[in-house]
């Protein structure tokens, strides 16, 4: 308690008024004159009595201090001093201060921006409660090692397993909602009863699914997001119990989800209308071998780990494996961990950045520290005399730390500035498919991140000139005036030079290789012609549900007569399954002469496009054999295929494929091949190559059997090409459409060139804020290299002159100059060459490189290039001063 109040009174005593700073003086002047008195009275004269008492009284002020340490703080109030003086300083040298910040602030500005993307999308925990325990269920198959997973297989996974406390699943669809004004298309989601519930959801109107409302034939029921109540219902609380057309069919509102709901992973998205998965109305719902893009969501029992979840989930499915042979040959559960599949594709990119965007710092502080260095330099003589006058190192090394701080706090304070607009540039710049951005903003935790490096980078570079100032002599500096620097002097400034200009290199070499990548994928054939086409769905009106197979064929027919007929429309083909780059299915077969396979899973596989017959004039995608699909290809010729040139290679060889017959699984009769056309990029330009399933076919639409054909009018989707070779009208697409009958929609319109481009969105990301990043490391390289040369030309004016005067040319000058700057930029360089193969090298282990090396030597060749044209190019305005150094005017200036 004692210890305490002395705390306080110390506290009080620091921060107190001057009242009892006067009382001292004032008590301490009432003692000194009773001393001169008696003094005075004893015979002493009145200037020797004075001196005499303050010999007495041991100094007024020695009294004053030693009141003060024990009544205050003394170290803080010496820090405030020394803040107080460190500012003086600064502003005394306006012109360093203000290139120190700028320098500071943009390498921490570029930290902090994308430390809040990093924060936002791999560090912040799941916005669900025991978020730690949730985990993405999969089904893993042949071709997919996270495939779908069938409505069967999900009940009796979810029936038999023990270790999940919860499993649900989802699929996303759409639906043509009708009666609340014009018809429209809404984004829906099929989920399963324990969803919201799993994930800790509630309801802010209303009730979730009941346990029972997820299986096939209950009464339609659905729940709505908030921002669709809002927008169709004006948030009326009536909501619950109202009607919604959708599809013509009516389901009742049971609940509203709150608006914090965002759940946005590969297999789900955020939509206005959630339903029942058992209401989905396609027939292959009850087909176990059909996985129907249904994945699934589960939470494991408080203790279990994912090992023993997974062994768990294998005994489940072996036993359905061996209850159902046929259908479960080679299923497996997958599960992976929820954070894991939401950050696992964008981690090494978030990682890789974030290394690059650190060079980029620990660049600026070594700038900085180059600064101080020169600045140390020429406060020397200062230094020197404090020393002399008794200041010990710690005290001088806590005044240039102090300074290094308050530059590195400016600096800051202006990072965090530009860091809140860097994130808004950061996010207008972000691929659609990254996770969890709506959550990238700067929190306290993105405050803590800038507040550390900020005082990591004031302790870094302060740490240059205090150490270079412990090597001085105090004599030596105190005889020269603090003007003359010994060549040991100069080996910190150059090596800090070296680290700068091989941080830089690395940087460039990234950004080299990630440009070359990029260079490579623009120039890669995505197989078919995108410019000038138009993607978008279509459903037809709600009448013509429960429509025959003839009724939906004169359907299609009309709908795209109407649409070809749009202004500038070339050509329409409608599609359904696959669609380059954006959907996906799968055919199953075995070839004509060979044995049907035991089960689906012991079948080829190819990718499926059923599509009409102007598809291959619609994408462009070139005919290399036979004939394509034609409008007398419908259910009453012969059924007929096309496939694509790997299927051709891969299942025919060398031998003509024409003529021969394949059997796909669901039907009935053999397909018959009548042409061969170029291979589509499906799964998009980079990763095509390396996927298991390349293997396309193409069917037609009109000979689907009747079950599958019901289905194609409530979901298709319509490629136009326009004549002009521009993006063709929507607008006028969608009139002629309405036109044809005002309750079928048209909706999701996307240019293909868009859809290419969307592929290497991330790529694209990555590319351009490595190339920022790798820009700002070489201009501040470059600043680096010529403040020193600078600095050494100024040091060395005497003996320039000297050299001059014994009659060195200008010539000889600038050659010497240039090649100490350059002997510095070629040892910067080959320690970046040997770094820049561990980063190349870590890019590509990221794959993040598509068709260039890690070890490129154009890249490496180039970017070398570059840096020593850079450095040369800083040394040179310097060396050209250094030529025009009056010899007369040096030698009498020294």
């Amino acid at each position: 308690m004692r210890r305490l109040r002395a705390l306080w009174i110390r506290i009080c005593g620091t921060f107190g008024n001057k009242r009892e700073s006067i009382e001292l003086d004032e008590e301490l002047e009432g003692h000194l004159q009773m001393h001169i008195a008696d003094n005075v009275r004893s015979g002493m004269s009145e200037a020797e009595a004075r001196r005499q008492a303050l010999i007495h009284l041991g100094g007024l002020e020695q009294t004053r201090e030693a009141y003060r340490e024990r009544q205050g703080l003394p170290g803080l109030e010496t820090l405030c001093q020394d803040v107080r003086f460190g500012l003086r300083m600064l502003l005394k040298s306006r012109g360093f201060t203000v290139v120190a910040v700028l320098t500071l602030g943009l390498g921490i500005g570029a930290n902090t921006a994308l430390f809040s993307v990093l924060n936002a999308v791999l560090l912040n925990p799941l916005p669900y409660p025991r978020a730690e325990e949730l985990i993405t269920v999969h089904a893993a198959k042949q071709n997919f090692n996270e495939g779908s997973i069938s409505y069967l297989n999900f009940r009796d996974w979810q029936r038999d397993n023990k270790a999940l406390a919860a499993l649900a699943v989802s699929r996303g669809t759409g639906y043509i909602l009708t009666g609340t004004g014009a018809s429209e298309e809404v984004r829906g989601e099929l989920v399963s009863s324990d969803f919201f519930p799993l994930l800790g959801v509630k309801p802010v109107a209303g009730r979730l699914f009941a346990s029972h409302e997820d299986e096939i034939g209950q009464a339609p029921v659905a729940m709505i997001s908030s921002g669709f109540w809002k927008r169709k219902f004006g948030e009326r609380p009536d909501v619950i119990g109202k009607a919604l057309t959708l599809d013509g069919r009516d389901y009742t509102v049971v609940g509203v989800l709150p608006a914090t709901f965002n759940l946005a992973i590969s297999n789900f998205r955020a939509s206005d209308i959630y339903v029942p998965i058992g209401q989905f109305q396609n027939p292959a719902l009850n087909d176990r071998s059909a996985g129907l893009g249904i994945h699934g969501i589960a939470r494991l029992r408080t203790g279990v780990t994912l090992q023993q979840a997974q062994a768990d989930m294998e005994r489940v499915s072996r036993n359905l494996e061996t209850t159902f042979p046929s259908e479960d040959q080679g299923i497996r559960a997958k599960l992976v961990p929820f954070k894991e599949s939401l950050v696992r594709d964008v981690r090494p990119l978030l990682l890789v950045l974030m290394g690059a965007v650190g060079f980029v710092l620990l660049i600026a502080c070594v700038n900085v520290a180059n600064l101080l260095l020169a600045r140390a330099n020429a406060r020397a003589q200062e230094f020197a005399v404090r020393s002399a006058l008794g200041a010990s190192r710690a005290r001088l090394l806590r005044q240039l730390l102090t300074e290094s701080l308050t530059l590195s706090v400016l600096g800051g304070v202006l990072g965090l500035t530009l860091a809140a607009l860097g994130t808004r540039i950061i996010v207008n710049m972000l691929p659609e498919n990254l996770p969890r951005a709506t959550g990238i903003h700067i929190d306290w935790l993105v405050l803590c991140f800038t507040a550390l490096i900020s005082l990591a980078s004031g302790i870094l570079f302060g740490f240059a000139p205090a150490l270079n100032m412990f090597k001085r002599d105090v004599q030596s500096t105190l005889r020269s005036g603090g003007r003359s620097i010994g060549r040991a002097k100069n080996r910190t400034q150059d090596s800090l030079v070296v680290v700068q200009t091989a941080l830089a290199l690395v940087l460039l070499i990234g950004a080299g290789l990630m440009i070359r990548s990029m260079v490579k994928l623009s120039n890669v054939d995505p197989g078919f012609h995108s410019r000038g086409v138009l993607t978008f769905g279509l459903e037809a009106p709600p009448a013509m549900s429960g429509a025959g197979p003839d009724a939906i064929r004169a359907y299609l027919r009309e709908a795209q007569r109407k649409i070809a007929m749009t202004p500038d429309i070339e050509a329409v083909s409608f599609s359904w399954a696959a669609l380059p780059m954006m959907s996906d299915d799968e055919q199953s077969f075995w070839l004509e002469g060979e044995p049907k396979p035991a089960n689906q899973n012991a079948m080829r596989s190819s990718i499926r496009y059923l599509v009409g017959a102007d598809y291959l004039r619609v994408m462009g995608i070139p005919l290399l054999k036979g004939r394509f699909l034609s409008e007398t290809d419908d259910d009453r010729a012969p059924r007929v295929i096309v496939i694509d040139e790997v299927f051709a290679k891969k299942f025919f060889g060398d031998a003509d494929p024409i003529g021969k017959r394949i059997h796909l699984d669901q039907f009935d009769d053999a397909a018959t091949v009548i042409g061969v056309v170029g291979h589509v990029n499906q799964w998009g330009l980079d990763n095509d190559a390396v996927n298991p399933l390349r293997a396309e076919t193409y069917q037609s639409l009109m000979q689907l059997p009747e079950q599958q054909l019901s289905l194609v009018a409530f979901g298709m989707d319509a490629l136009a090409r326009s004549k002009s070779g521009g993006i063709p009208s929507f607008k006028s697409i969608e009139s002629s459409v309405t036109e044809m009958n005002h309750e079928q929609v048209v909706y999701n319109p996307e240019a293909m060139e868009d859809v290419v481009s969307q592929t290497l969105s991330s790529r694209r990301f990555g590319m351009i804020l490595l190339a920022v990043f790798a820009c700002t490391a070489l201009v501040l390289a470059s600043i680096g290299m010529y403040g020193v040369i600078s600095y050494i030309v100024g040091q060395r004016a005497r003996d320039i002159g000297i050299r001059m005067a014994l009659g060195a040319n200008r010539g000889k000058v600038l050659r010497w100059v240039l090649r100490r700057g350059s002997r510095l930029a070629l040892i910067g360089i080959g320690c970046g060459l040997l770094g820049a193969l561990v980063l190349s090298q870590a890019i590509s282990d990221s794959s993040l490189l598509y068709g260039v090396r890690s070890y490129d030597p154009w890249t490496f060749i180039g970017v070398t290039a570059l840096m020593m044209a850079v450095a040369l190019s800083a040394c040179y305005l310097p060396a050209r001063r250094a030529t025009r150094i009056d010899p007369m005017e040096a030698l009498r200036t020294e």
